[in-house]
């Protein structure tokens, strides 16, 4: 009886580091661990003002880009200590420069920690009102502002719940309403560390209006960015553990309802939709290991992913920018308008780019 105990401790113990050993397989395979990239450049300049990482971007109608940065996110690094900052870049003027927005209202701004934005226009109006994803002390929070005259935001809200607990990106509905992902299954680190080394998909996407707070969507391992077809029909999700784009259709009640998935090979963070042709742009990280172990002679590359027909049958995925991060490292988003393309990063710098 002795000696069968022991054949099957022994057995226990060698399944258990059998499971062990695949899971860390298994982790070092969805972050890409071993991928390099060939570098794939565009006509580029560097963006002015911009030394703090440009974690999110999204462009107006009109050519008014909103900009996110000085991100400061647990393990990743930072070349700054100032509070984040927002910036504004009128991609019509002949030389674009990005001009600081003044903030203003009751908002601590020494500990302003901005991630994911977007932008919501009344129509009935044309009042532009600015969502950001924002992480004092590392909490998550969203500060709703009205953008006024050129160079001023003015704070309006700030919107806190439990269930808005790791709040990565966000895209705005209405005036007060918005969908919001968490990037974490909970606040708690070792939970959510082990959630992710189990291969659990537990993030979520919520919906947030002043009526109702409540989980629309769920079943991701990491829900990442998040965006709003031209027509406001689907709303698009980037897994990016899972290294796809996950669609679901907007129907009443704000429910959201599963389409499709669209395999995309990387680590895609924030999503763009160009609102001439629908195209899906995709800032993604080509190697999580490299973003997440920052090393300057190995610094994290870039990539620049492009879905077009994303409804149909079969989606067209195309790299149209890669590097080796010795041009710009960390890319997070990548912002269409009239044939440039603005190309932002979580601590590095951002650019504007030639697509013609």
């Amino acid at each position: 009886m002795a000696a069968m105990k022991k054949v099957l401790v022994a057995a226990a113990v060698a399944a258990l580091a059998a499971f062990i050993g695949h899971r860390f397989l298994k982790l070092k395979a969805l972050s890409l661990a071993s991928r390099e990239v060939p570098v794939k450049h565009l006509n580029c300049q560097y963006l002015k003002n911009i030394d703090c990482g440009a974690e999110d971007i999204t462009i107006l109608r009109d050519g008014l880009a909103f900009i996110s940065t000085g991100l400061k996110y647990p393990g990743l690094h930072s070349f700054c200590d100032a509070p984040g900052k927002i910036y504004i870049l009128d991609l019509l003027h002949p030389r674009p420069t990005p001009v600081e927005l003044q903030i203003k209202g009751d908002l601590d701004l020494s500990t302003f920690n901005p991630h994911g934005i977007s932008v919501y226009t009344d129509e009935t109006d044309d009042s532009v009102y600015l969502f950001v994803v924002n992480h004092p002390h590392y909490k998550s929070q969203v500060e709703i502002f009205h953008f006024v005259q050129d160079d001023t935001l003015v704070h309006l809200k700030t919107i806190a719940h439990p269930l808005l607990h790791s709040v990565n990106d966000i895209v705005a509905v209405g005036a007060e309403s918005f969908y919001a992902t968490n990037d974490r299954s909970t606040p708690i680190d070792a939970i959510n560390s082990l959630g992710i080394f189990l291969g659990f998909a537990w993030c979520e996407v919520v919906y947030y209006s002043p009526a109702e707070v409540r989980v629309a969507a769920d079943g991701f391992m990491s829900s990442n960015g998040i965006n709003i077809s031209p027509d406001k029909r689907y709303i698009y999700v980037a897994d990016i553990l899972d290294h796809e784009i996950d669609v679901f259709e907007r129907q009443e009640g704000e429910r959201l309802v599963y389409v499709k998935s669209v395999a995309v090979g990387s680590l895609c963070d924030n999503i763009e939709v160009d609102q001439r042709t629908g195209d899906v742009w995709l800032g993604c990280h080509p190697n999580a290991m490299k973003l997440f172990k920052y090393n300057p002679e190995d610094p994290p590359g870039s990539e620049v992913i492009l879905i077009k027909n994303i409804h149909s049958e079969q989606p067209v995925v195309s790299q149209e920018y890669t590097d080796n991060g010795h041009e710009i490292m960390g890319s997070s988003v990548a912002a269409p308008y009239e044939g440039k393309l603005l190309i932002g990063t979580v601590f590095h710098r951002a650019m504007r780019c030639d697509l013609r």
